[in-house]
């Protein structure tokens, strides 16, 4: 007979410690929505559990500081709980996926814009500017 693949994530042998650190960060996770300020709580993130001592990580400065504050607080009402809670250590870290810019778009130059510039750089003497408008004009995507 097989064993499942929870089978062997469970048992001590495999990766049993794992997942039991694993279900108890889901745990405080869940304990952390709950105990601190709903704004904090989005502009922070549960990182880790380790020796008693839960350890946040702050999206900026300011949240980290005013965390900090709260520490105390959020020690007592994860024990209270039921976590063996010691202490709370806040960290500033910022986000893995911050919310990205988006690609600049190249607007190609119309045909009327391609030959006015043609038009200006043929008529400039043989400088930086007219280098400057050359180099445009072969780099710059067209339409029709």
């Amino acid at each position: 007979m097989q064993n499942s693949l929870e089978h062997y994530l469970d048992v001590a042998e495999g990766a049993g410690r794992l997942m039991a650190h694993a279900r108890l960060l889901t745990k405080l996770a869940q304990l952390y929505r709950e105990i601190a300020p709903p704004h904090l709580y989005q502009a922070s993130t549960l990182a880790n559990y380790k020796s008693g001592i839960v350890i946040i990580h702050a999206h900026s400065g300011a949240v980290a500081a005013k965390l900090r504050q709260l520490a105390p607080r959020m020690a007592d009402g994860f024990s209270r709980k039921g976590i063996e809670c010691t202490g709370v250590e806040i960290k500033v870290q910022a986000p893995e996926n911050p919310k990205q810019t988006p690609t600049p778009r190249h607007n190609p130059l119309t045909l009327n814009a391609c030959h006015s510039l043609e038009h200006l750089r043929d008529a400039l003497p043989a400088d930086t500017l007219r280098q400057a408008i050359d180099t445009l004009l072969k780099r710059s995507a067209k339409t029709e």
